[in-house]
């Protein structure tokens, strides 16, 4: 297989998006190393530049670095003290809640919730802030979240006009159909603290579980705070004037001035003001921190508590059931992933699950190899009239957005028949030009 930074001609191929030139897969989980970080969204546009998962010289990645010093170096019984420690500064005995936990409910959230409540005596109140579209399973296990785990919930769903507007824009400026979803998540809860006067609130799963770069460290407490777009607006904003926010790739200022949109419009994007996180003496965590987190395990949990259900099919694009089943956007998320990346559902699913020793190396490469970058057919009609694109419009996009350096086209007999392929994978079978 030729080198990844030239072709067959000598040609230099491009780079997009700052990803490394040289491809590389982690000799443990097989993530490759073209993994994007999180990013903060309100400065994500077309020509913005990614960090991307760290790899050791040994050919390791962080994730699987800090998955090994989970397994090895932390002391678990600690962690649980800690834990109660902080429920105990927070904890409320005069019927009012006491802290919130974000989720849909899914699996994680399942068992963030109901471990809180039911082990560690906590009064939680979950928040959720809606999928672009539920599908029947998604919306099934949100109702048995919250009628069969017994939790009090609130449901925002912004605007459908504007959340619309914002989808297809981010596909269209960033092939990034989930954008307007991840600004609302990072934002909402840090307002639904602040809104309530509940200064506690609870994530799930450490940023260091999937390799990214703040917070990488399993060892170190962390809160949720105390990374780059938390969910206020000191360090996702940065004094900026909100008109100059990017939200599907556009300046607020042009959504504006272009799309007629209001200030009131965009409401539910925008970050908490910093001095409001401060003066609510706001504090939120990873419970991913203080508890083990394995996500097989947290979907046999949530099927014991409260009848969690998974896909009755594979979910597509990977071989699991019971991952990311609300939105039907889902798929089209991972999709547009493997399409700039070169890393699909199947590639997350199994990196995870070599990490936490449910499958073996060989076996996440052969479920790699059968499924990643599978095509989401079944709520592709609904995604095309949901952005207002066409499927020829959503193609060319995709062709678009693939970097040079990971595809390349390949010609079968016929014109017609010519198709992209990787040029490198995990199971080195990849193409040149």
């Amino acid at each position: 297989m030729r080198p990844a930074t030239k072709t067959s001609t000598g040609k230099e191929l491009e780079v997009k998006y700052g990803l490394p030139r040289k491809v590389k897969f982690c000799k443990i989980c097989c993530i490759t190393n073209q993994r994007p970080c999180s990013v903060n969204e309100y400065s994500h546009s077309s020509d913005s530049k990614k960090k991307t998962i760290v790899f050791d010289e040994e050919g390791i990645c962080a994730a699987c670095r800090n998955k090994e010093k989970q397994h090895q170096e932390i002391d678990w019984e600690d962690r649980d003290k800690k834990l109660r420690d902080l429920c105990d500064r927070f904890r409320r005995d005069d019927g009012y809640y006491d802290c919130i936990v974000p989720g849909s409910g899914g699996k994680d959230s399942v068992f963030a919730s109901h471990l809180l409540k039911y082990k560690y005596g906590m009064h939680p109140l979950t928040v959720t802030w809606s999928p672009h579209m539920y599908t029947e399973i998604g919306w099934k296990n949100f109702q048995n979240w919250i009628h069969k785990g017994g939790f009090d919930n609130y449901l925002l769903t912004p605007n459908g006009k504007v959340h619309r507007l914002l989808t297809r824009l981010a596909v269209i400026n960033l092939l990034h159909p989930f954008q307007p979803f991840i600004l609302g998540q990072k934002t909402f809860v840090a307002k639904m603290c602040a809104r309530f006067n509940i200064p506690l609130a609870f994530y799930g799963e450490m940023p260091g579980e999937y390799g990214t770069t703040e917070g990488t460290s399993l060892g170190d407490e962390m809160k949720f705070a105390d990374l780059p777009g938390a969910g206020f607006s000191k360090d996702m904003i940065g004094g900026r004037d909100l008109k100059e926010l990017y939200l599907g790739g556009t300046k607020v200022g042009e959504l504006i001035e272009e799309y007629g949109l209001h200030m009131n419009d965009l409401l539910a994007y925008f970050p908490l003001d910093y001095a409001t996180f401060v003066e609510k003496k706001i504090e939120i965590y990873y419970l991913g921190y203080f508890v083990k987190w394995d996500p097989q395990e947290c979907y046999y949990f949530s099927v014991d508590k409260v009848g969690f259900e998974a896909n009755p099919v594979r979910t597509e694009g990977t071989y699991s059931k019971y991952n990311s089943l609300d939105d039907k956007i889902d798929g089209f998320f991972y999709y547009t992933s493997h399409i700039k990346f070169g890393m699909g559902r199947a590639m997350q699913d199994a990196a995870q699950e070599v990490r936490n020793k449910k499958i073996t190396t060989e076996e996440g490469k052969a479920l790699i190899k059968k499924f990643d970058g599978e095509f989401p057919v079944r709520y592709y009609k609904e995604f095309l009239e949901y952005t207002g694109l066409t499927d020829q419009e959503f193609k060319d996009l995709c062709d678009k957005f693939r970097s040079p350096h990971l595809w390349a086209k390949v010609n079968g007999e016929r014109s017609e028949r010519s198709e992209w392929k990787l040029r490198h994978t995990v199971n080195q079978d990849g193409v040149d030009d």
